[in-house]
């Protein structure tokens, strides 16, 4: 009996300093999700050309449509007192000055300016140039899934970037790889795009930090290794001190 009480004893020991181990190694991973080190003196960044994968901050996909919510900076060309921040209310509108509401969603941006344009110039200006860059996209949305603090639907707000998604999900939980991202997005012509990040090293400057864009999936995998020694941790705790286990009955049976 006396060997049986030492041997969980022991058991017991040897699980606690693992869970010491675990629990110290995901603080540790948790410091380093808020840290992005700075890039070291003299080292040259190549710029990542824009693709269909990854796309120029402060661009917008060529089929976007502007949707209620969404926040516009309208300018006309010389004539700064027309120059304005709007953000379009929830029954599709702006309003602007000298030609009050205007319905801009369901437009392009391009649209949109023509529109701007041809009611400028019909009583107000000879033929005005009307730009209109889109600051924030709230009616688009991503899907955060798999090992984060807080997976979800997410709105696509102004440009994300995956590092920042992951930020606004929680970071990753105790058992995530996160150097096995993946990242789901469904391309114009029907075909699916599949990537796969390696977190830390964009934390380090290493790769660069894809632009996420709407409709995308960013999928956290479990890290394998520390779920297997999770798993194998807790077994032994129950075959331990569960007396109806068969390892404890191979024990203690003489």
């Amino acid at each position: 009996m006396r060997s049986v009480l030492m041997g969980m004893r022991i058991a017991c020991f040897v699980l606690f300093v693992a869970l010491l181990f675990l629990s110290a190694q995901a603080k540790a991973q948790t410091q380093g999700q808020g840290a992005k080190p700075a890039p070291a003196s003299g080292v040259v960044t190549t710029p990542v050309p824009a693709t269909a994968e990854t796309l120029v901050p402060g661009s917008v996909p060529v089929d976007y449509k502007i949707g209620p919510n969404d926040l516009l900076d309208i300018e006309v060309f010389g004539v700064s007192e027309l120059k304005r921040q709007v953000r379009v209310n929830t029954t599709g509108h702006v309003s602007m000055p000298l030609i009050g509401l205007v319905p801009l969603a369901g437009l392009s941006p391009a649209d949109a300016e023509a529109m701007l344009a041809v009611a400028y110039g019909d009583k107000y200006l000879q033929d005005p140039q009307v730009s209109i860059f889109v600051r924030e996209f709230t009616t688009q949305r991503i899907t955060l899934d798999g090992a984060l603090a807080k997976p979800g639907i997410y709105p696509l707000v102004g440009q994300i970037t995956l590092l920042r998604a992951l930020a606004m999900a929680g970071g990753g939980s105790q058992m995530a790889d996160l150097e096995k991202v993946m990242l789901f997005r469904v391309m114009p012509e029907g075909q699916r795009l599949t990537e796969m990040h390696d977190v830390m090293k964009i934390r380090k400057g290493e790769a660069p930090d894809p632009l996420l864009q709407s409709e995308d999936m960013v999928v956290v995998n479990r890290d394998s290794r520390r779920t297997a020694l999770r798993d194998s941790l807790f077994r032994d705790i129950l075959d331990t001190i569960n007396p109806f286990s068969s390892s404890y009955r191979n024990v203690t049976t003489p």
